[in-house]
């Protein structure tokens, strides 16, 4: 494909020159010269990627396009869609990775040679690897030709990180450009799911997931000897089997089709399933599949699909294997459920349920559920209790800033989780903690509702750890609000002179960058869990796993965020001194990184700015960054947000010491803020848990 076919959004080009969509409208206005538009929409125009690199080089704004980013942008350009393109590199890639010696011949060829053999290598890597029967086909000399700048750089692109991370960045990038296209699991459940199924496992497992995406459940899992994946979605299908040859040497057999329409493995007995199945889904095959031997424990209501993915899940498995379905509450207790969830738990099928903090996992806005279940022994008595957990007071920041999916610490979850699971999974039984965990008794939950919600289960926990406990929150809130009153800022002192002859002369962000006295960069590895970031199932092992995201910045907490594995960029890490600013939202927010925040990666929709300590106090810097009218004038206004460009915003000209005295009155502003603000967290424990201590009896009135 010719490099002027190549085309990049208005967003592209910020990303390639660091900086918001808000300024490349700008240098639309303000520059001639910018490249038109050569493809797009009036709303949302593309233009020639030559021609924008080209333009930004001689504007300064860019020394050099990265090689990933001019790969991704070979992939958003190709003229047969980014989703062919992603299946033409991944197959190149496979071949790069099985078949690293042949691929340095192919490539030495010119184009017209390249495309005419490339189809018989990848003809032969993907049967190799797939079978005959495959979901990835082999694309044709014709089909290849506008891809091979494509290829040709991300074989490149491979001998940099790697096939596998190469492959996670492209896709990744696609993903987050279509988040509302495809449903997609986190990282943290993804890896509790697997753990789940582990319990027990001997040897490689045989793993299925019959609505498997992107691939991330089957990725999870650890040493697979094989895996099998289904999706409805002929292109997903490709793409997830790609992944996942990508990742590992597990076998791997990926369909397309309907699993419960047109189930592409009807004779697999695998040792696990992991599934995330559509919600709420009324057209599953209610009607056609009447009389399908798969419904052993009852016939599924219409709108009872999760019901029907969990019989499928069941007759998937060998005897005494382990399927965990992530599922919405709502099954755990619709009394058109009622018989299925019965027979389950007589047959002894249903082992775990376990309610998730709200945020786990799309729709974020419900706790979900996991149910682990086994298929029966023949000759094996059923279990007699149901293990229920409940994670949701895992959801609350313990700094006081409320539930959210950028505040779950998946490392406790997780914990909490398998603490329970694996010594029930192991005895049939298990201590039960209050608030949390308890083996339930089977007969007490046949009764006319069947409700299998893990919170009426369970016995509540002591309020906030007691009475003494209450107690040390108070002098804590005491001695707190008395450091306040220590902080509280003094009154101004009067003044006479004229507020208009105050104002000093200003220098823009923007301006001091390009001078040097400061550097700006833009976070993008801040996902936890994502949003739609590909690929991110663990934290990259060479980079601290912490991350700082905008809502650490807004609530002023330490780092919530981690990781993913293999991230689209290289992350961007703190150092002690940095600014950091939220652009997305509104609101004057500006926090200066300390020693605590330091070696964290900058999270998404976060602008650093790392000020020479010879020219910029960065204490000074985060004030007059916080200034309303300063914020005013240099945000943009969407119908539904509010966009900050960090280079507009404005500081006066001062000597290095008039800044430093600014910024001790600055720290100590943020200092009494921080107060304050703990203050608020100790009140709210302190009143809730009285509350909850006059309600259930722990506290005397």
């Amino acid at each position: 494909m010719p490099e002027r076919a190549t085309e990049v959004t208005a967003a592209g080009i910020a990303r390639l020159a660091g900086v918001g969509r808000a300024a490349v409208s700008n240098w639309r206005r303000r520059h001639a010269d910018f490249p038109r538009p050569v493809g797009g929409t009036e709303t949302s125009p593309s233009f020639a990627l030559a021609e924008v690199e080209e333009w930004l080089r001689a504007q300064g704004k860019l020394a050099e396009v990265p090689l990933r980013e001019r790969v991704w942008q070979q992939v958003a350009g190709h003229p047969a869609g980014a989703v062919t393109a992603l299946a033409h590199a991944g197959a190149v890639l496979l071949l790069v990775r099985d078949r690293a010696a042949a691929w340095p011949t192919l490539a030495a060829a010119d184009d017209e040679r390249l495309a005419a053999t490339l189809p018989i290598a990848l003809e032969e890597t993907l049967t190799e690897r797939f079978g005959p029967e495959r979901s990835v086909r082999t694309p044709t000399a014709a089909e290849l030709a506008p891809s091979l700048p494509l290829v040709r750089g991300a074989a490149d692109l491979a001998a940099e990180t790697g096939p596998r991370e190469a492959f996670e960045f492209l896709l990744g990038r696609y993903l987050d450009a279509n988040p509302r296209q495809y449903t997609l699991t986190p990282p943290g459940p993804a890896a509790l799911m697997a753990a789940l199924a582990a319990a027990g496992t001997d040897g490689p497992p045989t793993v299925l997931d019959p609505a498997s995406g992107t691939g991330t459940l089957l990725r999870a899992v650890e040493r697979p000897g094989a895996l099998h994946g289904q999706d409805a979605d002929p292109d997903l299908a490709a793409l997830t089997a790609l992944r996942l040859a990508l990742a590992g040497d597990a076998d791997v057999r990926v369909r397309a089709g309907d699993s419960l329409r047109a189930d592409a493995f009807p004779h697999l007995a695998a040792d696990a399933v992991l599934c995330h199945p559509p919600f709420n889904e009324r057209n599953w095959g209610h009607e056609e599949l009447a009389y399908d031997p798969r419904w052993e424990y009852g016939f599924p209501a219409r709108t009872e699909s999760e019901l029907a993915w969990v019989q499928h899940a069941l007759a998937r498995l060998r005897p005494g294997g382990t399927a965990v379905l992530l599922m919405p509450p709502a099954a755990a207790s619709r009394r058109s459920g009622r018989r299925i969830r019965a027979d389950l738990l007589r047959r002894g099928a249903l082992r775990a349920v376990v309610a998730l903090p709200a945020g786990a996992a799309p729709p974020y806005g419900i706790p979900l559920h996991l149910w682990v279940l086994r298929r029966p022994v023949a000759g094996t008595a059923a279990s007699q209790e149901l293990l229920v957990v409940d994670t949701a007071s895992l959801a609350a920041d313990q700094q006081g800033g409320g539930p959210g999916r950028d505040r779950l610490d998946w490392q406790a979850v997780h914990t909490a989780v398998l603490d329970a699971w694996l010594p029930f999974a192991q005895d049939g039984t298990v201590e039960q903690v209050p608030g949390a965990s308890r083996a339930v008794p089977v007969i007490e939950l046949l009764d006319d509702d069947v409700d299998l919600a893990p919170a009426r289960h369970l016995p509540p926990p002591a309020a906030a750890g007691g009475a003494a406990d209450l107690a040390r929150v108070r002098d804590r809130l005491a001695e707190t609000l008395s450091r306040t009153v220590a902080l509280a800022p003094p009154p101004p002192p009067p003044t006479t002179a004229d507020p208009a002859a105050a104002r000093l002369t200003g220098v823009t962000v923007g301006e001091l960058a390009r001078t040097g006295a400061l550097e700006l960069r833009a976070g993008g590895a801040g996902t936890t869990g994502t949003t739609g970031t590909a690929g991110p199932e663990a934290p990259r092992r060479d980079h601290p796993a912490r991350v700082l995201t905008e809502n650490d910045v807004f609530a002023a907490q330490p780092p919530s965020g981690a990781l993913p594995d293999g991230p689209p960029e290289e992350p961007v890490l703190l150092r002690a001194g940095d600014v950091v600013v939220p652009v997305l939202g509104g609101g004057s927010v500006a926090r200066v990184v300390d020693a605590a925040t330091a070696g964290a990666a900058l999270g998404r929709n976060l602008q650093l700015l790392r000020p020479d300590p010879a020219a910029l106090d960065p204490w000074f810097l985060a004030g007059f960054l916080r200034g309303t009218a300063n914020n005013r004038q240099a945000s943009s206004y969407a119908s539904t947000a509010t966009r900050l460009d960090v280079r507009r915003l404005q500081l006066p000209r001062l000597p290095l010491a008039e800044q430093q005295r600014y910024g001790e009155r600055f720290r100590a502003l943020a200092e009494f803020e921080d107060a304050l603000r703990l203050a608020g967290r100790l009140g709210d424990l302190l009143v809730q848990g009285l509350y909850d201590g006059l309600a259930d009896g722990t506290v005397a009135p």
